[in-house]
């Protein structure tokens, strides 16, 4: 690949585990504090495109953190990962699991 060539890239899941199956429900404010600092982070990799989707997913087994990130191997999903501010504070861990076949679908153009 030349330097004109752009980079290869696929999705990959990011997932956020909180401390606690219940912690959307009764985190401190000190985790708040933390939370608001972790969304920060992850808004303008949303709005430039590297990350597709983000929020909390709330399973009935506990609510978890999902991104679904576009990146060109899974150590920048990583890299990225270990500068969360949910995980450097230690409040929280993640995964990340590679999805080889992806299809991303555009948003709706409201009818008229």
């Amino acid at each position: 690949m030349d330097d004109t060539t752009p980079a290869e890239t696929g999705h990959f899941l990011y997932k956020l585990i909180p401390p606690r199956p219940t912690f959307a429900l009764d985190m401190t404010e000190d985790e708040a504090r933390i939370m608001g600092e972790h969304a920060a982070y992850w808004l303008p990799l949303a709005e430039n495109g590297t990350v597709v989707v983000f929020g909390p997913v709330m399973d009935p087994a506990g609510t978890w953190g999902l991104a679904v990130i576009r990146a060109a191997d899974e150590r920048d999903v990583r890299a990225m990962g270990e500068r969360d501010p949910a995980v450097t504070s230690r409040l929280a861990t993640f995964e990340v699991c590679a999805m080889p076949a992806t299809i991303v679908g555009q948003p709706a153009v409201p009818a008229r």
